[in-house]
């Protein structure tokens, strides 16, 4: 069995969850996340805790036990604190401004550039170089991020671009004469 799926989900308190056949949904408050299960991959649900298991011995049905086990961990996780990503702008002129579902920046291209910030995520800008992603599904707030950093990645000799708030960024020596 694989080692993630033989530890058991501990449920916080106000944490609800329903089993519907393939289905998982998890609330807490206002939030609520759905799932589809693996039809190989089992889950029995205990008083505050739910236990994942593989249906046969399988290696594959096994290792999907352990990815629907962390999954689910994501979800109680997202619907009791949340999640979020921190973003950066590193360069001359470089600008982020968020109206309601959308947010704007300003790159360095000839045109700004406008993001549709998707559904069950949240974006804020502290500053004017900053971004801050929050939501409850882990997927979608880190997709988000991804696709924000990736109209303009950091440079590799300047540093200038979209990063991380964590990301460590190792410049390249420029060319010598």
């Amino acid at each position: 069995m694989s080692r993630v799926a033989k530890n058991p989900l501990e449920l916080p308190k106000g944490v609800e969850v329903s089993v519907q056949a393939d289905q998982v949904t998890v609330k807490s408050g206002k939030e609520s996340l759905q799932m589809r299960l693996h039809p190989q991959v089992g889950i029995e649900q205990a008083e505050n805790e739910l236990r994942v298991s593989a249906k046969d011995g399988s290696r594959t049905t096994i290792a999907l036990a352990g990815t629907m086990r962390a999954l689910l961990g994501n979800m109680v996780t997202g619907v009791t604190k949340g999640f979020e990503r921190k973003l950066e702008l590193h360069g001359v002129g470089y600008r982020a401004q968020s109206q309601g579902n959308k947010l704007n920046l300003t790159l360095g291209f000839s045109h700004p550039v406008e993001y549709q910030v998707p559904d069950g995520v949240s974006v804020d800008t502290p500053s004017q170089t900053e971004i801050v992603l929050k939501g409850a599904d882990k997927q979608r707030v880190g997709q988000a991020a991804a696709e924000i950093r990736a109209y303009r990645p950091p440079d590799a000799y300047k540093g200038k671009g979209v990063r991380y708030s964590d990301e460590e960024i190792i410049l390249k020596e420029a060319k010598k004469k």
